[in-house]
């Protein structure tokens, strides 16, 4: 795997497909910068050989039509603040005025051009818009895992046009050996944690990891599919009784490969949704009608944290509970918790996967495990055991 640490960028401008979606706020100022800071070594190792960066990224969907709104114009200040460096930009993504500029780029100085999704060419994967992307660097880095999963023209179609000439960011780098250590190379035993409200959006990467883990924690609204399937009573909870006989054919793989599965056995339930509910305790499996089980119970929290901190590998994508609301928070937040523990004790701990990341910031867990994956979709494709288009197209060499 060829990273930007095996190439010296001195007198070289080095291509850089960051990932800069960020949120904007309503006076357009960056409201959650971690996507750029997360780019900054990269770009930082390319100044200090002695190179230029040309940054090309996308900022919301603006389906091929120039916007204003989603102009990365409104993110310089930010990007010239976070990487201490006064950073030019480019009003397009191609054409003389790019030209121009790249041209005037000295050593030192970094280039943002304008949104890549101004053109629909960017997310049609159209050969000749990469090529044309292509002439504005001597070297190809891909450094965004967010869009790894798309085989567009500046993530995937590109990198033909650089061949030997292309790396990984650290970032990316960082991702995939993350990615690797739980799937392949962790110490045992290892442990997933799986939240989230459907069995359905989990399943690929249930039947994907089963062959690699040693113990299955399940939380979050799709306990109660496999409450359900196992003959329990699950109330008015979340369910999704069309999938009853995936979630125990799931139990069944398990049991024939010898994974431990760890459903709640208490969960606190609610007579509504709503965070000013009433709540009990209930066994999982015995939930009244016109209650929900919304959160992990106390005897639920006690096991699964026995079990986190007896393994030596982590993955944790998504919530056990509602955690948005407070009085169903601290499912999530003793789980997270029991995994910053783990770490501390020498476990590999990878958040990756929506939510999951969200619960994790809002609980100010990011810095105390191993590693918060910074790509949604691009994190559940490869725990489905997905080829990423842009991590493939860096892989590859074109055959003589």
């Amino acid at each position: 795997m060829k990273t930007i640490e095996d190439f010296d960028f001195k007198d070289k401008r080095a291509l850089i497909r960051v990932d800069f979606n960020v949120p904007l706020d309503s006076d357009f100022q960056v409201s959650d910068t971690n996507r750029i800071e997360a780019a900054k070594p990269t770009i930082i190792k390319v100044l200090e050989d002695g190179g230029s960066a040309v940054l090309m990224s996308h900022l919301g969907r603006p389906k091929g039509m120039k916007n204003p709104d989603m102009s990365l114009s409104h993110i310089i200040q930010s990007v010239s603040e976070i990487l201490g460096v006064k950073v030019k930009f480019v009003p397009d993504c191609v054409g003389a005025s790019v030209a121009e500029a790249i041209e005037e780029l000295r050593s030192g100085e970094i280039l943002l051009l304008e949104n890549l999704r101004f053109y629909k060419e960017e997310e049609a994967g159209d050969r000749d818009f990469a090529e044309q992307l292509s002439n504005w660097g001597d070297v190809f880095v891909n450094d965004a895992f967010g869009t790894a999963h798309r085989a567009h023209a500046s993530t995937t179609v590109i990198a033909q046009f650089f061949p030997g000439r292309k790396c990984f960011g650290y970032l990316l780098a960082a991702e995939i050996k993350a990615i690797d250590t739980v799937m392949k190379t962790g110490k045992k035993p290892v442990a997933a944690i799986l939240g989230g409200a459907k069995v359905s959006s989990k399943i690929t990467i249930i039947e994907n990891i089963l062959e690699k883990i040693d113990h299955l924690i399940i939380g979050g609204g799709m306990t109660y599919t496999f409450v359900l399937a196992q003959g329990g009573a699950v109330g008015d909870s979340i369910c999704e009784p069309d999938k009853v006989d995936l979630a125990n054919s799931i139990l069944e793989k398990a049991r024939t490969l010898g994974v431990q599965v760890h459903l709640p056995v208490d969960v606190v339930a609610a007579n509504d949704f709503s965070n000013e509910a009433e709540t009990r305790i209930m066994p999982a499996n015995a939930i009244e009608n016109g209650w929900q089980g919304l959160d992990a119970g106390p005897e639920t929290l006690a096991l699964f944290k026995e079990v986190i901190l007896q393994s030596k590998t982590i993955l944790w994508n998504g919530p056990v509970g509602v955690f948005e609301m407070e009085t169903f928070s601290k499912g999530t937040i003793e789980v997270g918790n029991a995994v910053v523990e783990a770490t501390e004790n020498g476990a590999f701990t990878l958040v990756g996967g929506g939510d999951s990341v969200a619960a994790v910031k809002q609980f100010g867990f990011q810095d105390k495990v191993s590693y918060v994956s910074t790509g949604g979709g691009a994190m559940l494709e490869s725990l489905e055991g997905k080829t990423l288009p842009g991590i493939a197209a860096i892989m590859e060499e074109p055959k003589p």
